[in-house]
């Protein structure tokens, strides 16, 4: 087809695409224009974005206009009656919006919106049910509550009857076969057995399978080798990391407090990773994991000392409830507004992340989409007042407990009260000096000065007279003290120091280390009143309220006491966590299903994982999710059992390959005709090269590997050595095998990204990260193909090609293949690799450096000819740039 012809075919496709829009948007809008509109379902929800905050919110109506009811409507304010049923030219209502002059400011109303407000009007201004004669915001939250798929409750369909029922393995094939036989397709082929294990390594452990376990697996032949191997993966430690990863992203977990360019450093929220690693790698049921982390501290009894390993973990668990930037701790804030953005930011952090909920436009007024007051809003934030008491604050190290247990304690006080002695018997040899330097100092004074001198210092700074003031001016040495001797006997003070700061040491290397735990505790009858903030401004205090769950999700009597007499703290997040945790609540499973759904396919089923509100996706799949959630709550809340289930399913291991048949009516793949190809992340992206070059160091657990900015500003793991001024001390501290850990254990500092992960798409901590982006964009190409770390491992890499094979080219590129992409390579692979060495070879023989070896062009490279390692680098160097080693198939 000539260039021609291709041009003529698109603007035919164009031409019926547009005819098909003209059409479709026709038909819609005849629809539109036919249908009943009502108040509560139409147009309430626009009166309540763009109107009630002057017409209905605040106790000054403006214009006297209440905009939440009909009635009110109808009554109107100064100018009179806002609407005339059936005729909207005369309502004031449409004449003000459609002039522009309502709502006032840059935000308008659409073309749309408007639209509907005349058609309504010209309807006959009709409601769905009676309204009542006054405004109830319960009323009002209840009714949209039940408009609303995601705040209804779970109710599992019955798995439905598909035509192909032998390509379902599990009820999750018939829920998605069933919407792709209405459009009469079916599932992809399944993908061969090499892209399935490392899918489904990456999926699990976030690590490539190795050569072995391929081979193993590919040439199989019992028919349990696929449950087998998904048992390994899950069984491994390295799932733990994987999936942990993911929970810490939602929860916004920082190894520093953010909020300030000071940054600083949390030294023990590690402690809270490693809680998570470890509890999704025992697979602890999710109901357990999640009232664990709102109140694993009021399950125990403070003062938290001589805990067991369980009970510590109870307590780290609240770690979730700290992970919000907190200024609290930096000077140059102001505090009160600092500590109320640490209330908010938690709040929302547990919103997205369990409720699916963003309920922070709420903080001000009635939320503007959602069924959620401002009342709401402050209700739920009673719930975490106690342990957050803005006006009697604890500053993030008064928070902090100690996991020692009562003998290290006594060995601890015993070590203190060796160094209260050593510094007792450095004072009083210090006085002995300091008196020593006075007799000495005064016995060169004349003997008639002298009784005078030794007065005019015993004498009391306050008490002395003036002559001995002016004794004391002329003679300094009167006011010789500790801090001064030093400028009388300076080399026997530098022999003193030395010797009393070397026995100070001795003792203190006796002490125990510090085993700290940052966490979210209450103080014992301290209960502070919640009141709702004006404009959400804590210098407007209003009407007290208790705490509570938001209305719209309290469907039956659940209530909360303020002070629970049965534990020593309020109890309200233990309460509250034990109902969210019931098996009753609507969103908590649907949220957390969905986004283990979105881990495993690339997107959730609701595609806005932390927003199942209004302006949130619907479900692609709306059974499909209410089955999975009453699923998971039935069957114990165990995630490696949904695991097992979705890797079991035919869907998930279809290829990914496109079909025409489904391009045509689902480009975006929600229905799931074929699996999605899905990029690497950032931290699977560095793992994947330390797993594939041997470096990876396995080590778990433990305080981060620090990050420091090099010499250049990159953010590089590395000991911090700069100066007070933040310069560069140019002294590199080896980290040795602490460099090569997973990147789960690097350091999360909001100031400080790791700068090999930041082009792909590393979250920003501010507060959480609730989905992350997948960008295809230039500055991830530079850093494959610049960043010193990359290029160092695709040496690495070919110098572990060379250890295992030898120098054959042939069994080289087998074994590269293998290791980057877990398959082995097909004919025009081999050949096209082993051009690319001879070529690469032949032109560092003839002095010329090939893009990216760091060399002069045109010099020789050092110790570079045609039989070293160099072009076998180049070869790793080029493939791990390439989409085969970033993507997923």
């Amino acid at each position: 087809m000539t260039v021609a012809d291709t041009l003529r075919v698109m603007l035919a496709l164009l031409a019926m695409t547009s005819v098909a829009v003209i059409c479709t948007g026709a038909a819609v809008a005849g629809e539109e224009q036919n249908r009943a509109l009502h108040f509560e379902s139409d147009i309430r929800p626009l009166l309540k974005a763009h109107c009630w905050h002057c017409h209905g919110e605040e106790s000054e109506l403006k214009g006297g206009l209440d905009a939440r009811l009909v009635r009110s409507l109808l009554k109107g304010g100064e100018t009179g009656a806002s609407v005339v049923a059936g005729r909207k030219e005369d309502s004031i209502l449409w004449q003000r919006i459609q002039a522009g002059e309502m709502p006032p400011g840059k935000k308008k109303l659409s073309t749309e919106e408007l639209s509907l407000i005349g058609q309504w009007i010209d309807q006959g201004i009709q409601t769905k049910n009676v309204e009542p004669e006054v405004f109830s915001a319960d009323i009002v939250l209840r009714e949209e509550a039940e408009q609303h798929w995601a705040f209804r409750s779970i109710h599992p369909s019955e798995v439905p009857a598909i035509r192909n029922a032998q390509l379902a393995a599990n009820p999750i094939d018939a829920f998605l076969l069933s919407e792709l036989e209405e459009h009469d397709v079916s599932f992809s082929d399944k993908a061969d057995r090499a892209t399935l294990i490392r899918r489904a390594s990456f999926d699990l452990t976030g690590l490539p399978p190795s050569a072995e376990a391929v081979e193993r697996f590919v040439n199989a032949e019992s028919e349990d080798a696929w449950p087998q191997l998904i048992e390994e993966l899950l069984a491994s430690p390295a799932y733990g990391e994987r999936w942990g990863r993911h929970w810490l992203d939602v929860v916004g977990y920082a190894d520093s407090d953010g909020y300030t360019e000071q940054d600083p450093e949390r030294k023990w929220a590690w402690k809270y990773r490693d809680y998570v690693i470890r509890s999704l790698n025992a697979d602890k049921p999710w109901n357990q994991f999640i009232v664990e982390q709102l109140a694993g501290d009021e399950l125990l009894t403070p003062p938290y000392q001589d805990l067991t390993a369980e009970q510590a973990d109870q307590l780290t668990a609240t770690g979730f409830l700290r992970m919000g930037p907190d200024g609290t701790s930096s000077s140059g804030v102001d505090q009160n507004l600092a500590r109320n953005d640490v209330m908010a930011d938690t709040i929302r952090v547990v919103s997205t992340s369990i409720l699916g909920l963003s309920v922070g436009c709420a903080q001000c007024h009635e939320h503007r989409y959602d069924p959620i007051s401002q009342s709401d809003y402050y209700r739920l934030r009673a719930i975490f007042e106690p342990g957050y008491d803005w006006q009697n604050w604890r500053a993030p190290n008064e928070r902090l407990v100690s996991m020692w247990s009562a003998e290290i304690r006594a060995t601890a006080a015993s070590v203190d009260a060796e160094l209260a002695d050593v510094s007792r018997q450095r004072t009083e040899a210090l006085d002995a000096i300091v008196a020593e330097t006075f007799e000495r100092e005064l016995q060169k004074l004349p003997a008639e000065l002298q009784p005078l001198a030794r007065s005019a210092r015993e004498a009391k700074p306050d008490q002395r007279t003036e002559a001995q003031n002016q004794l004391i001016r002329e003679y300094p040495f009167l006011n010789v003290d500790r801090g001064s001797v030093y400028l009388y006997l300076p080399d026997r003070l530098t022999g003193f120091n030395k010797t009393w700061d070397d026995r100070t040491e001795e003792v203190r290397k006796k002490r125990p280390a510090d085993d700290l735990v940052m966490c979210l505790t209450e103080v014992p009858g301290q209960v502070p009143v919640t009141r709702v903030f004006s404009r959400g401004d804590f210098q407007q205090p209003r009407d007290e309220v208790q705490p509570g769950e938001l209305t719209v999700l309290n469907s039956g009597d659940f209530r909360i006491s303020p002070d629970d007499e049965l534990l020593p703290t309020t109890g309200r997040r233990l309460a509250y966590a034990k109902h969210l945790t019931s098996g009753h609540h609507p969103l908590v499973a649907r949220v957390l299903v969905n986004r283990f759904w979105m881990h495993h396919f690339g997107r959730g089923l609701v595609g806005t994982p932390s927003d199942f509100g209004v302006k949130g996706e619907r479900p692609s799949h709306p059974e499909l999710l209410d089955w999975l959630a009453s699923d998971f709550m039935r069957e114990g809340w165990s995630l490696k059992r949904f695991h097992r289930m979705v890797l079991t399913s035919n869907a998930w291991q279809q290829t990914s390959v496109r079909r025409p048949e489904l391009e045509a009516f689902d480009p975006e793949n929600r229905l799931l005709g074929r699996m999605s190809i899905r990029r690497l992340e950032a931290e699977t992206v560095r793992d994947a090269l330390l797993a594939s070059s041997g470096q990876l160091v396995n080590k778990q657990f433990g305080s981060p590997v620090p990050v420091s900015p090099d010499d250049v500003g990159q953010n590089i793991l590395a000991i911090d050595t700069r100066d007070s001024a933040g310069r560069p001390s140019g002294t590199v501290i080896p980290l040795g095998d602490e460099e090569f850990r997973r990147s789960i254990y690097a350091q999360v500092r909001r100031s400080m990204p790791l700068s090999v992960l930041e082009p792909f798409d590393l979250p920003t901590m501010t507060p959480n990260c609730e989905q992350r982006a997948s960008s295809t964009g230039p500055s991830q190409s530079l850093l494959m193909m610049n960043n010193e770390f990359v290029r160092k491992q695709s040496e690495q890499i070919a110098q572990r090609i060379i250890r295992e094979n030898g120098s054959e080219p042939r069994a080289q590129i087998e074994s590269l293949w293998m290791l980057l992409f877990s398959r082995r390579p097909d004919s025009e692979d081999i050949s096209t690799a082993t051009e690319f060495l001879m070529a690469d070879a032949a032109a560092i023989a003839a002095g010329v450096s090939p893009p990216g070896d760091g060399s002069v062009p045109g010099s020789t490279p050092a110790a570079a000819d045609a039989s070293s390692h160099v072009p076998l680098a180049h070869l790793c160097h080029a493939l791990i740039s390439s989409n085969g080693f970033l993507y997923v198939d």
